[in-house]
């Protein structure tokens, strides 16, 4: 099987079968889902929707967050894992969106990523879901399932990245990240992946070695 075939087939699996899939984060705004994105670090989704309600009502905009101690903001998130960094990087984010921003989330990556505690994925996240940008974030899910199918070789998730957008069609990328996160999350797991009822095994590179 060629590369390009088992894209043409994993992508077709997901796009025939999976037509809706988005990010299980709760919000409402650009900037609702910046920072649940960045409380989602190594922790999850359920954590951070049960953190986000009382973290947005009391600081409803940027221009609230960028006047909060880093002290207050801990209060809020002290049940998510790194509320230190997430605190201070969640007041430093915000006071930058006001400072260069006029408060508004951008949308071009490197623009997210000047931000304070932004990196790559969250800023693909970002700029994905909110602005429809033709990019693939990489997170653990992500790499994983995309080294296990045989979508990349890659060794970081930067290289994992660009063999995914180099051969995912820029209209599929936005919804391509969740098809693979999701998959990830419910059946190829990290420790028992569940291939007894993977429907991409056909074409799953890991299986077929271990097949033989």
């Amino acid at each position: 099987m060629t590369l390009r075939q088992r894209y043409e087939a994993v992508l077709g699996y997901f796009r025939d079968n999976v037509p809706v899939a988005e990010s299980e984060l709760h919000f409402d705004s650009p900037y609702q889902l910046l920072v649940a994105v960045m409380l989602s670090a190594q922790c999850t989704d359920r954590r951070v929707n049960l953190t986000t309600p009382t973290l947005f009502a009391a600081y409803p905009t940027p221009e609230a967050l960028s006047q909060a101690s880093i002290e207050e903001v801990f209060g809020y998130i002290r049940s998510v894992s790194y509320p230190n960094s997430k605190a201070r990087h969640l007041v430093g984010m915000a006071q930058k969106l006001v400072s260069d921003f006029e408060g508004q989330v951008p949308s071009d990556v490197d623009a997210l990523m000047s931000l304070p505690g932004v990196g790559r994925k969250t800023a693909n996240v970002v700029a994905s879901i909110t602005w429809g940008e033709p990019v693939i974030a990489v997170d653990t899910h992500v790499f994983r399932v995309a080294r296990r199918l045989g979508l990349s070789r890659g060794t970081t998730p930067r290289a994992v990245e660009l063999d995914l957008e180099k051969h995912t069609p820029q209209a599929l990328r936005p919804i391509a990240h969740h098809w693979l996160i999701l998959h990830g999350r419910y059946v190829c797991t990290a420790l028992r992946p569940k291939c007894g009822e993977c429907p991409l095994t056909a074409w799953c590179r890991e299986y077929e070695k271990s097949r033989n």
